[in-house]
């Protein structure tokens, strides 16, 4: 299992019914989690914001080939943040798809995503473990991304966060992805509602 499949997983398990998890805020932060994950098995490196591909990485995991299949490898190459919204778009769909085909996810009543996975859940199965797992351990990465994606009882704001830079990088650009997000989500809400308020007139 890679960390995506696993904030997947978590996302699915935990995200509140007050708070939903988003899929856009959740694909966002699956994209931010497969670029960790290819920065752990080097197929990346990181200069500054760019992405600079190094190789294909030896893994197994179908989804992160093919995150690393989608790289650019062009000159000034990728920066972090549009791989975000180039890679995460739907990305959250193709998960669950694929974790559907895996075996991974079931028909139930804990998901709570507002659309497509609103009624799965995870399947008892290791790879559900290993993910709770590294959740009750408090993996910081892991915390990281479900707090993104808006998983509540993630990593306490004063507790220290990963050490790696390239790390460090992906999480903030995570960060501002979901808050940009969140901004077009309220515009167009204010523009919605002043459209309705014409409508019905005075």
């Amino acid at each position: 299992m890679t960390t995506a499949k696993d904030l997947f997983i978590i996302a699915l398990r935990l995200g509140s019914p007050d708070r939903p998890v988003g899929q856009g805020d959740l694909s966002l932060a699956l994209a931010g989690a497969e670029l960790i994950d290819l920065v752990s098995v080097r197929a990346v490196t990181l200069d500054g914001d760019r992405i600079v591909p190094e190789g294909q990485p030896a893994v197994d995991d179908r989804l992160l080939a093919a995150a690393a299949s989608a790289l650019d490898g062009q000159e000034p190459y990728e920066r972090v943040d549009d791989w975000l919204w180039r890679r995460g778009r739907e990305l959250a769909d193709v998960y669950q798809a694929a974790l559907e085909e895996d075996g991974e996810l079931g028909h139930g009543r804990r998901g709570r995503f507002p659309s497509g996975a609103d009624r799965m859940e995870a399947a008892d199965t290791p790879s559900r473990r290993r993910a709770l797992d590294r959740w009750e351990d408090g993996e910081p990465v892991l915390a990281a991304l479900a707090s993104a994606a808006g998983v509540s009882g993630g990593r306490p704001e004063d507790e220290p966060g990963p050490e790696d830079e390239g790390v460090t990088t992906v999480l903030l650009a995570v960060g501002d992805a979901v808050m940009e997000l969140e901004a077009v989500r309220q515009r167009r809400a204010i523009e919605n509602a002043a459209f309705a308020n014409v409508w019905r007139g005075p």
